[in-house]
C-alpha cells in the first residue's frame, strides 16, 4: 500500500508544476511575441507581457498573409494542413486496420512473409525514399493536388503491427462464436473487430494526425501552388525575408495557429487516447 505522506504529495505537485511551466514557457513567449508590431523585436528582447498587437497581428495572417515574404493567407494553408492530416490519418487507420485483419484471419500463401514486408518498410523512411517517390508521383501527375499529399504517407507498417497484435489477443472463442451464427469476415471485421478496437483507433488516430499536421518536407517537395501550401510550410517561408528583417510577430502567430488543432485533438480524444495507450485488457 502505498502510504499517505503530505510532504511526498506536495513534492509530485511542485515537480509537475515545474515540469509544466518549462514546456509551456516556450509557447507562451511565441504568443507574447505575436502580439507586438514586428519593431519590438530589432533589440532582439522580448517582453513577457502581451502587447497591443494581438488582434491586428492575427487578423493580418488569417486573411492577408505577408506580401512581402510570399506569404499567402494563414487560413487556407491551415485548411490545406487539416485535409492532409486527416488524409493520412484516415487512410493509414483503414489500409492497416484491413492489412492486418487479412493477415490475421485469413489463410494464404506468404502471408507472414508479407507481414514481414510491410514491417521491413519500419527501416524505409520517407527521407530515404523521397526522390523514387517523387519521381513516381510526378509521373502521375499528381504533384499540387491534395493526393499528391497523401497518398504517398498513408501506408504505416506501424499502425499494421499495432492492429495485428491487437487481433491476436482477440479469444478464438469469439472468432467461432461468430462464424456459428454466421457472420462472415466483413460482419466479424465491422460489428466485433472494429468496435472491440475502438481505443486502440483513437490512439492511433491522434498519433497519425499529429505525423500528418507536421509533415515538411514532403509537401515542401510537391506544392509549388500557393494554393496547396501547408502551414509548417508557412512558417519556413515567412522566415525568409529576403532582403528584409523577419516579421518575427507574424511568424510567432502562424506558429501559434498551428498548433492550435493538434492541442484541440488531443484534448478532444484524451480518454480514448489515453486508453489505447495503457489498456492491456481487450
Amino acid at each position: 500500500m502505498v502510504e499517505n505522506r503530505p510532504w511526498l504529495t506536495i513534492l509530485t505537485h511542485v515537480t509537475l508544476i515545474a515540469g509544466l511551466i518549462i514546456v509551456l514557457f516556450p509557447v507562451w513567449i511565441a504568443f507574447v511575441a505575436s502580439t507586438y508590431p514586428p519593431e519590438t523585436f530589432i533589440s532582439g528582447v522580448v517582453p513577457l507581457l502581451p502587447g497591443s498587437h494581438l488582434i491586428e497581428n492575427y487578423r493580418e495572417v488569417l486573411s492577408v498573409g505577408a506580401a512581402r515574404n510570399g506569404l499567402p493567407p494563414v487560413l487556407p494553408m491551415l485548411l490545406n494542413s487539416l485535409v492532409m492530416a486527416l488524409g493520412i490519418a484516415f487512410g493509414k487507420i483503414v489500409i492497416s486496420l484491413l492489412s492486418a485483419f487479412a493477415i490475421v484471419y485469413f489463410r494464404f500463401p506468404f502471408r507472414m512473409a508479407a507481414f514481414w514486408i510491410i514491417f521491413m518498410t519500419l527501416m524505409l523512411p520517407v527521407e530515404v525514399r523521397i526522390v523514387p517517390t517523387y519521381q513516381v508521383i510526378a509521373d502521375l501527375n499528381m504533384l499540387n493536388s491534395y493526393a499528391g499529399l497523401t497518398i504517398p504517407l498513408i501506408a504505416s507498417a506501424t499502425a499494421t503491427f499495432l492492429y495485428r497484435q491487437f487481433f491476436l489477443t482477440v479469444p478464438d472463442e469469439l472468432v467461432e462464436a461468430a462464424r456459428i451464427d454466421g457472420a462472415g469476415p466483413w460482419k466479424f471485421l465491422k460489428d466485433i473487430a472494429i468496435p472491440l478496437s475502438r481505443t486502440s483507433t483513437a490512439a492511433l488516430f491522434v498519433i497519425l494526425f499529429i505525423y500528418g499536421w507536421n509533415q515538411y518536407l514532403w509537401p515542401l517537395l510537391v506544392t509549388t501552388d500557393p494554393n496547396y501550401y501547408t502551414v509548417v510550410m508557412g512558417i519556413q517561408r515567412l522566415m525568409q525575408a529576403l532582403d528584409n528583417e523577419p516579421l518575427w510577430n507574424l511568424v510567432m502567430a502562424v506558429a501559434i495557429l498551428a498548433i492550435l488543432p493538434p492541442v484541440i485533438v488531443v484534448m478532444a480524444m484524451q480518454k480514448l487516447f489515453v486508453r489505447g495507450l495503457v489498456e492491456s485488457e481487450k
